[in-house]
């Protein structure tokens, strides 16, 4: 009997020092990638199509802004487009034959007018002669004559210009500023369709922080989204334990309220230390160091489970 009672004791004692070497459970915490999506400009919102805890498709519609203001400013860029695109159509084909009969019907009135005047201040030199005019007369007279031949100079530089058609820098700078229109024109066309907020990839829909109504500031999440396969344990590796781990290590991740683990790998372990910094640690206070690392989960039901709820990574033998 004394023997019996004696190998339990034994046993109880063997079994605690083995609990007591074994290196703790790695605490943290249940977490999922998150996406935020922007909101693209600021309108008010007129739609919400989901709620909170749903789970959407990629490309599925989540919300609408108004989109009145933009599709206004879509519309003028579009008719921006169609003058600039008229106008370079003109350039290339030339000026009209009407345009060129009544260029030279405005040079010859300035060349008849010039004539004109030519004749008005000889007539006035010869007067001047004889003294019967002043000489302001003749100076007017000259004046004349000289503005007279410079609309002439005017009328036959259009002309010729009409003539020789249109130069290639003026053909370039029409096709730039064309293109500068439609760059603008297709930059309003993505804005409004990205005023129909779509999920850019499958996931669950987390949190709507604006509600039906608000205008949200340009570029504020409208949308927080967690996504992925499944979600990841982040938990703490004390500095004593980080040597000894590399990814891809095994680990048996259990969760509070869950009776079964969950198989998990190591997919990231932080190179730098969290919380007080490794140059301000000496001695014993080395030990305080912890890195980050994010434990892959996998098996059934990793897909249900929330984020932020606790968990505790044990590292399976053999790692």
């Amino acid at each position: 009997m004394t023997r019996n009672i004696l190998v339990a004791l034994l046993t109880f004692v063997a079994v605690g020092c083995s609990r007591s070497s074994a290196p703790p459970p790695l605490l943290g915490t249940l977490e999922w990638d998150r996406i935020a999506v922007p909101a693209e400009v600021s309108e008010p919102i007129t739609r919400i199509d989901v709620k909170e805890g749903d789970f959407v498709q990629a490309d599925q519609p989540l919300l609408a802004l108004d989109p009145r203001r933009t599709q206004a400013q879509l519309d003028a860029a579009s008719a921006d487009v169609q003058r600039l695109s008229a106008a370079l159509e003109e350039l290339r084909h030339g000026a009209r034959v009407e345009t060129i009969e009544a260029s030279r019907a405005a040079l010859a009135r300035t060349q008849a007018t010039a004539t004109n005047a030519r004749l008005a201040r000889d007539r006035a030199a010869e007067i001047r002669k004889k003294g019967l005019i002043s000489q302001a007369d003749l100076d007017n007279a000259t004046a004349a004559l000289r503005q007279a031949d410079a609309d002439a100079a005017a009328a036959r530089a259009n002309l010729a210009e009409l003539l020789h058609g249109t130069r290639v820098e003026d053909l370039a700078q029409g096709e730039a500023q064309l293109a500068q229109a439609q760059a603008g024109l297709n930059q309003l066309n993505i804005t409004l369709d990205h005023l129909s907020v779509r999920a850019p990839r499958a996931g669950r829909i987390d949190s709507l922080p604006f509600k039906l109504g608000d205008r949200p500031p340009q570029g504020a999440g409208v949308v927080s989204m967690l996504v992925g396969e499944a979600p990841y344990a982040r938990v703490f590796v004390p500095e004593g334990r980080r040597v000894g781990l590399r990814q891809g290590a095994r680990f048996d991740v259990h969760v509070q309220g869950i009776d079964h683990a969950f198989k998990a790998t190591a997919l990231r372990i932080a190179s730098e230390a969290s919380f007080t910094p490794y140059y301000a640690l000496t001695g014993d206070d080395a030990s305080r160091l912890v890195y980050r690392a994010e434990l892959g989960l996998e098996g059934d039901g990793a897909h249900d489970l929330p984020a932020g709820v606790p968990c505790q990574a044990t590292l399976v033998a053999g790692n």
